[in-house]
């Protein structure tokens, strides 16, 4: 038959500090009836140190489990003479729910930066982008300010990708007149266009 255990709840419903410290050395011992009292007694104080440091209720109710869970496996690590049960467990509470807070705002950071570095990347294709239309549109204003064969020579090389012979032989013009015409269209095209060499 079981026995209550020898369990005073003073002033404010909590218990004594020796009172406590022998529940703990029973609890060490594996005494789930004695964690049951612990748990009763501690519960709400650690559950109000939690909310005050994670402000989430649901976030809260775990970290204050956590640190139940913690006061049953490290019982045989408490020591009185270091100070009180509550104390010890206080400061179980308080680590437990620092932890999770600096874990949580690691986790926000994190997604803030991914989020930045995907919203810069897309930031840097429309601007690419732009910047190919513009310059696409200033090579056609330059390409407008040669002369009909240069036009002709420079786009069916370039856009068309014909070598010089090929060139002249689609505008049914010498080959040096060809490769001179180039030569000169290339030399205004990189003038217009500011290109400095």
């Amino acid at each position: 038959m079981n026995r209550p255990l020898g369990f005073n709840v003073g002033q404010g419903g909590r218990a004594g500090r020796n009172d406590l410290s022998e529940v703990m050395q029973n609890v060490a011992r594996g005494d789930k009836e004695a964690f049951s009292a612990l748990y009763d007694a501690l519960a709400p104080m650690v559950f109000g140190i939690v909310i005050k440091v994670v402000r989430d209720r649901a976030q809260s109710e775990e970290v204050a489990q956590e640190v139940m869970i913690d006061l049953w496996r490290q019982a045989a690590r408490y020591r009185p003479e270091a100070g009180s049960v509550t104390t010890w467990a206080s400061t179980i509470a308080h680590r437990r729910a620092v932890d999770r807070v600096r874990s949580a705002q690691a986790s926000a950071n994190r997604e803030q930066a991914q989020a930045a570095r995907e919203h810069t990347t897309a930031y840097d294709e429309v601007a690419e982008q732009v910047e190919t239309r513009l310059d696409s549109e200033q090579v056609r204003r330059c390409l407008r300010g040669l002369t009909e064969i240069q036009r002709q020579a420079v786009t069916l090389a370039y856009y068309q990708g014909l070598t010089y012979r090929e060139v002249a032989e689609a505008l049914n013009t010498p080959l040096p007149t060809i490769k001179t015409r180039m030569r000169d269209g290339l030399i205004r095209l990189r003038d217009c266009m500011g290109v400095t060499t």
